[in-house]
Order: structure tokens, then sequence, then C-alpha cells
């Protein structure tokens, strides 16, 4: 084999159409068999931790291996997931207890949050990649092995950038009940008071997190799909040589990176009670102030919170989704071929 593998965007002839398709499959399916698990961990973490009665305010994360969405809760409880009866000694018996009690379409009790927002999140992301991508790899000569951590660094800054104000909208539709026009007489006052940065407080912890994930796992993504290629001599990576490409790609950018995703996970908590409350911060929110303050309470290991969790929750989605997408840019690659030489193949 050459010193390159094939890359996503290189060999495939499909249009930037069918990379959305592609993309959206990927992100729908990750979201659909990952969402269960998720749900489970919300459960059981409420148990422990039940919020206290007559509390208004409290806030949790809940993360679908797509994205993050910040959840308030009123009076204690929070609609799908805190209202069932019942004990789960573990996340098995949790499962079968919420499927028996609830049925099981309580199980993607979660799932709207990520269609709306996560799904158009990750099209613009994979296209914008396999686009710069196959860009960059042209241009940067003998450097194109580095041309993943520029491409997905540059994409994933742009999804952010351009989802960030939709999830700042999102959560105060969900923190203060709203309706649409009294939104955006809110909009409107900050924007006016603030000016247009306003719509993108928060953006800074959220790409320090996920400009080196995406740099991390682009990189070593390319990189392992062209050594498992060339370790069993395959022309274009297998199905299986791109779940584990995926998945350890995932897992090794979800560890680096841990520390600013507690950081963020902080920050999107003290954010969305304080909006709940209608009260504003008077301590500092820099990511470095809110390190300081977690390794004040909990020390270094505190930087490292969620380790496990968010291990086995990142590694599987990550190759779920990209899987997905390989195998729906491959349908495409030769539905496109078919229609071009079958008429050829006609006349002949």
């Amino acid at each position: 084999m050459s010193g390159q593998s094939p890359s996503p965007a290189a060999g495939k002839h499909i249009t930037p159409v069918q990379r959305m398709v592609a993309s959206c499959s990927g992100a729908i399916l990750t979201s659909l068999l990952v969402t269960p698990l998720d749900v489970v961990k919300i459960r059981l973490q409420a148990q422990k931790n039940p919020f206290p009665k007559g509390i208004m305010g409290k806030c949790f994360v809940y993360c679908n291996g797509l994205m993050d969405h910040i959840c308030v809760c009123e009076n204690g409880n929070s609609k799908a997931w805190y209202k069932a009866p019942g004990h789960f000694s573990g996340t098995l018996d949790a499962l079968v207890k919420i499927v028996r009690h609830e049925g099981i379409k309580s199980l993607w009790s979660g799932l709207p949050p990520t269609l709306v927002m996560a799904v158009p999140a990750t099209v613009i992301y994979f296209t914008c990649y396999d686009q710069l991508f196959a860009a960059l790899r042209l241009r940067m000569g003998t450097y194109s092995e580095e041309a993943p951590l520029l491409a997905g660094s540059i994409a994933r800054v742009g999804s952010v950038t351009v989802i960030s104000p939709l999830e700042l909208m999102r959560t105060k539709l969900q923190s203060e009940k709203q309706s649409y026009k009294e939104l955006t007489r809110c909009i409107r006052s900050a924007v006016e008071t603030e000016g247009w940065r306003s719509l993108w407080r928060g953006l800074g912890p959220t790409l320090l997190r996920d400009v080196p994930f995406s740099a991390m796992y682009w990189y070593n993504y390319e990189k392992g799909k062209r050594l498992l290629c060339e370790r069993y001599n395959f022309r274009e990576p297998t199905f299986t040589i791109t779940f584990i490409s995926g998945s350890v790609s995932g897992a090794i950018a979800s560890i680096v990176t841990l520390p600013f995703d507690v950081v963020k996970t902080r920050r999107q908590l003290d954010l969305g009670e304080l909006q709940a409350k209608n009260l504003s911060s008077g301590v500092s929110a820099s990511t470095f102030s809110v390190m300081g303050r977690i390794v004040a309470q909990h020390g270094f290991s505190g930087l490292f919170a969620g380790f496990f969790p968010r291990l086995i929750k990142v590694a599987p989605a990550c190759a779920i989704m990209i899987t997905t997408y390989e195998f729906g840019k491959d349908f495409f690659h030769k539905r496109n071929q078919e229609r071009t030489l079958g008429p050829l193949l006609t006349n002949a």
C-alpha cells in the first residue's frame, strides 16, 4: 500500500448533499443507540442524589454521545427522568424496570433536543471536515498527514460557533419557560446592552474542549485506519477497521480533554441555575478560575471526574458515528458509479 490510506474524502465522488445525508444518518443512529444509556445513567444518579423538593432551578447535564444539553428541574422534578417510582440496583435492573413500568419509549425521553440541535451540528461538522480535508491534503504536500489536525479543528470551530447561540436560546427557553416572543425580546435587549458577543457566551470553554478533541480524534482516526490497512494488506478500510479506529481515537481524545469537559459541565450547571433563578454571577467563570476552584475543592483528581462514564459513552458513540458515516458515503459512491457506468455498459 501507499503511505496514505484512502480517506473519507479522497476517492469517493459524492456530492455535498450526499455527505450531509450520510452524516445525518450517522448522527440519528448514534443518538438512538446512546440515548438510552444516558437516560439510565441520569436515573441512577438521581436516586443517589435526589433533588430536594421545593428547590427551584437544580440542573443536570444530559449528553447522548453527540452533544451536551443543560436540563433544569422544577420543584425537584424534571418530567421524563425523575417521575418513575422504584429503586434501581444497577444498569440492567434500571433498563428492565423502566421498560416494564413506563414503556420502552421512555428510554428515548431525551431524544428531542438531540434531533433539534445535535443532528444539524453534526451534519455541518462532518461535511465541513470532509471538504477541508480534501482541500488541505492536496495543498500541504509532504505535510499531508497533519491535514486531519487542521481540518478537524477548523470544522469544529465552525460548527460550535454556528450552534452556540441556538444552545443559549434553547437553555433560556427550557429554564425560564418563555414564549418565543418573550425570548426574542430578551435576546434583543441582551444584544443592545452587551452586544452581539453575548449570544456566544460560554463559547471559550466549549472550544477549549471540542477543538483539541476534534484535532486528536481525526488525526488518530486517519492514522489508525492507515496502519490497520497496511497491517492487514487492505486497499480500503473495512467495517471492522473503521469501527476500531473510530473507537480508539475517540477514547484517546476523550481522556486527554476530560479536564476541559469537567470545567464546561461545571459552567453549564452554574449558568443553568443562575438563569433559572434569574440571578447574575458574582464569581469569575473563566476556564482557569473554574479549574482552580475544582482543584481547591476536590484536588487534581477532580479535573478527571467522570472518567469511566465518559470513556464508555464517547468511544462507542464515535465508533458508531464514523462507521455509519463511512458506510453512507460508500453507498452513495457506488450508487453514483452505477449511474455513470450504467449507460456506458448498455451502449457497449
